[in-house]
């Protein structure tokens, strides 16, 4: 769908606000509505050649805005006026030119004249350039509420808008448990044990019975073994721990938004379509099942 800039400029801000709020009433949508005062204007760094600077509003609008209609806008805004443009689709650009003509805007191409910044001859030029250019066959034209309340009859269109917003979900968790496990260990020790052994020795040394010691006796040794002992020590071998890392990724959606139109069709008393001229012929409505 293609669309066209209307811009009109007004001599007040409440001429322009009414304006804007008769727009926005008549169905077209507030995102592509623009005012431009001086304060606005001022603000921003490209104004720095001025309002009435071609360039400036060339920017704004378009290479189509000619040096006395820049000259107009800026004086207007100069003297305290708003400059209002509007974004409309080409089969709308009547209806949307019919309600900024309601609120008292500047004849720019008189105002140029009378005020001599361009000549009449150049001035009425440039009109005739502008009404060469071609309308869209079929104008639609958007009602207000208050209006579709008073007519019974009356057809009101739809458009729908993508919102889209965001929420947080869970989409799962991670979890580090801690548990224990064993396992088996074998490892050789070496153990020293002590036990006592006979030695026997034959003798055949003579000796008399006086030197025989004949009492009772006995001899001994400790015998002794050494057994393991087990000790375990522990240490920290590792730290485990859990953080958030966020990344950013982009999804693209893909959403069918619907839009109400209407189709205008002439018909005589016996039910023919009236063809209108310069209009090409359409095949005849079909009545719903």
């Amino acid at each position: 769908m293609e669309y066209e800039t209307l811009v009109a400029a007004y001599s007040t801000r409440d001429h322009a606000m009414a304006a804007v709020n008769a727009l926005k009433a008549g169905g077209f949508h507030s995102g592509d509505i623009s005012t431009f005062d001086q304060s606005r204007l001022t603000a921003g760094k490209e104004t720095m050649t001025g309002t009435k600077h071609v360039g400036l509003w060339q920017r704004l609008f378009g290479s189509d805005i000619n040096r006395y209609e820049a000259t107009v806008l800026g004086d207007t805004v100069g003297s305290g006026g708003t400059v209002v443009s509007v974004r409309v689709p080409q089969d709308e650009v009547a209806h949307a030119t019919g309600i900024l003509d309601l609120h008292h805007p500047v004849d720019i191409h008189d105002r140029a004249v009378t005020s001599g910044v361009a000549q009449p001859a150049h001035v009425e030029a440039a009109t005739k350039s502008m009404a060469s250019r071609p309308l869209a066959r079929d104008q639609g034209v958007a009602i207000s509420p208050k209006l579709a309340e008073t007519q019974p009859e009356t057809l009101r269109l739809a458009e729908e808008q993508l919102d889209i917003g965001k929420k947080r979900i869970e989409t799962g968790r991670t979890r580090v448990r801690r548990f224990t496990t064993e396992r088996d260990v074998d490892q050789n020790v070496t153990l020293h044990d002590e036990h006592g052994e006979v030695l026997r020795k034959a003798v055949s040394q003579p000796a008399a019975l006086d030197e025989v010691d004949w009492a009772d006796r006995q001899v001994e040794v400790v015998e002794t073994t050494e057994q393991a002992l087990v000790n375990k020590t522990a240490r920290v071998v590792e730290e485990v721990s859990l953080r958030k890392k966020g990344d950013e990724h982009v999804e693209t959606i893909h959403e069918k938004l619907r839009r109400q139109q209407a189709e205008v069709e002439r018909v005589d008393a016996s039910g023919n379509a009236i063809r209108q001229p310069g209009a090409q012929q359409k095949p005849p409505m079909q009545p719903r099942a």
